[in-house]
This record gives structure tokens, sequence and C-alpha cells, in this order.
């Protein structure tokens, strides 16, 4: 039978059949993903095979289709090994939040330019502004304003007050999508909001640290009520990148892959090299000397991950 991944917990995992039935599914043998050293060899949101076993109320994964896409970030800080959020995507939904717990632009452009290496559209879903100030509104504008001219969509939404929450429903019907971001944005909040009969946990934010606490364990896909599915992440503290290399991450950078070909050097990398168009477009304020920054950050190893 034919099915996708809907929850992976690690060992096993929940597998809904093309019938809508569900079966809890362990692995055969050994998964390899090309050229990925992942410490789950198959994730949420993957085509696969699976067959019933004999006398058994569990099925087994024969098989794991290719992917069309993925989300893909290090397992830790430390680690040489990588975690896939989810596969098969139609959407990334990065949540975000300029209160309690903020999410640094750092973490934001690192999110993106993931997304654009793997080629998953992305959208920044703004939440809890009903909650910020008058200089956090205004923060959150003049970021809306940067990332819609670089192509990305932003909105604004509050699960509590339900604010833009039928524009949030319509982006998401009939379409595959993750959710992505710190613990404490409010993912959960939004999920709870469109599908209201899985009351997911929601978490609160440490008086101690300003940083959300850990509800979602692992990886869930839910079925929204109008059609298509969002998948639910674990908060994630840092984002680290994966199988990019430092002289193709400037690709990933929409501002800065449109000006390369006016650079004086073809593998010009936007650091100190002469001619370079990309320095002469944050000088005359074309680029946004935060989005450079990130970039260094991320060349140079030195961003917060945050």
């Amino acid at each position: 039978m034919k099915g996708i991944v809907t929850k992976s917990t690690g060992s096993w995992y929940t597998v809904r059949a093309e019938d809508g039935q569900y079966y809890d599914c362990r692995i055969k043998g050994k998964f390899r993903i090309k050229g990925i050293v992942s410490t789950n060899p198959i994730a949420v949101g993957d085509n696969v095979l699976f067959e019933k076993e004999q006398g058994q109320e569990t099925a087994i994964i024969t098989e794991l289709f290719e992917r069309d896409n993925y989300i893909i970030r290090k397992a830790t800080n430390l680690s040489h090994q990588s975690h896939i959020l989810a596969a098969n995507l139609d959407l990334a939904m990065l949540v975000v939040t300029l209160a309690q717990p903020r999410t640094s632009l750092g973490f934001i452009d690192r999110f993106l330019v993931t997304t654009e290496a793997y080629q998953v559209p992305a959208i920044l879903v703004f939440n809890k502004f009903d909650i910020y100030s008058v200089e956090e509104i205004e923060i959150m504008r003049e970021l809306e304003s940067l990332y819609t001219k670089l192509g990305y969509y932003c909105l604004e939404v509050s699960a509590l007050r339900g604010h833009n929450m039928y524009q949030l429903a319509s982006l998401l019907q009939n379409k595959i999508s993750v959710f992505s971001g710190h613990s404490g944005v409010g993912k959960s909040t939004l999920i709870n909001y469109l599908i209201p009969n899985i009351a997911l946990k929601t978490s609160e934010i440490s008086d101690f640290s300003a940083k959300g606490v850990h509800t979602t364990t692992f990886a869930e896909m839910f079925e929204l009520p109008e059609g298509g599915f969002i998948i639910d992440t674990p908060g994630i503290k840092e984002l680290g990148l994966v199988d990019i290399g430092e002289k193709e991450i400037s690709r990933y950078f929409p501002e800065m892959l449109a000006k390369l070909p006016k650079c004086k050097f073809n593998n010009c990398q936007h650091i100190n090299e002469p001619g370079c168009a990309v320095i002469t477009a944050i000088e005359q304020g074309e680029i946004a000397l935060s989005r450079y920054e990130s970039y260094l950050g991320m060349v140079l190893g030195e961003d917060n991950r945050k």
C-alpha cells in the first residue's frame, strides 16, 4: 500500500494510507538518503510503500519514494548530522514574534536561505502582534516592507483575536505546509485555531529565560477541515545550514543573486573583492544592511543562530 508519513517518533511512524486509514509502522532495514547523514531516515511528509505484518495490527515501511523537497537543519550545534523537519512541502510557514520570545533577523534569514536552497516557497507569519508595543509594531512594518520587496509574502496574525486567521487558512487550503519557528512563538495556538478538534498543548514563556517551553516533541501532520495538511514541528533553538557551501550562500539571497552579474568577478563572495556590485548596493541603500550582516554571519560562522 502507498501512504504518507504523518508522525515520526524515532522508531515508529504513523502512515496515512490513500484510503484515509492510519497505520503504525516501523522501517525494514536501513534507509539511506543520498548525500545526507540524517538522524531520521524517514520524515513527516514522506511518501512510502508499506505492508501489514502478518497477524499483526502494525505494518512495515518497505520503500521510500524520492522527495520533491524538504526542510533540513543541523541536529545540534556540535553535531555533524542533520535532521529533516518535513518533506514534500508546498509551503514553509515561519512563525515569528517581536515580543517574547523575540525572533532574531539572523534566524529568519537562515530559514529563508534554507527554503531557497531546497526550493520550498516560504511565508513569514508575524504572530502575537496584538501584544506588541508601538515601537515593535513599527519594527514589524519595516520588516514586512523589507521581506515583501524581496518576494516573501508576510502576514500579521493573532490567534487570540482571530485577526487574519481566515487569510491564513486560505493560504493553507489544499496544500501541505510546515509550521516552524522558536518554541513559544504560537505555532500550536495557531494550529488549534485552524483545527479546533486536535487541542495541541500550547507552551508558556519562561519568566527566567523569556523563551518558550517545548511542548511539541515530534513532528506531526494534521488534516485541515477545508482540505490540505499542516505539519507541526518542535520549536527550533538553533538553525544550522546543511550542505550549503560558503561560496553558494549568496545565491540564496535574491537581492544578492540579482547583483552578481554586475560584479567584476563571477565568483565574487561580496566580502572584500574589488568591483563588488553587492557592496555598492549596500552603500547606496539598495540592499538592507541587516541582510548583509546575516550573510556575513553565515559565511564566517559568527552569527547568532537563535
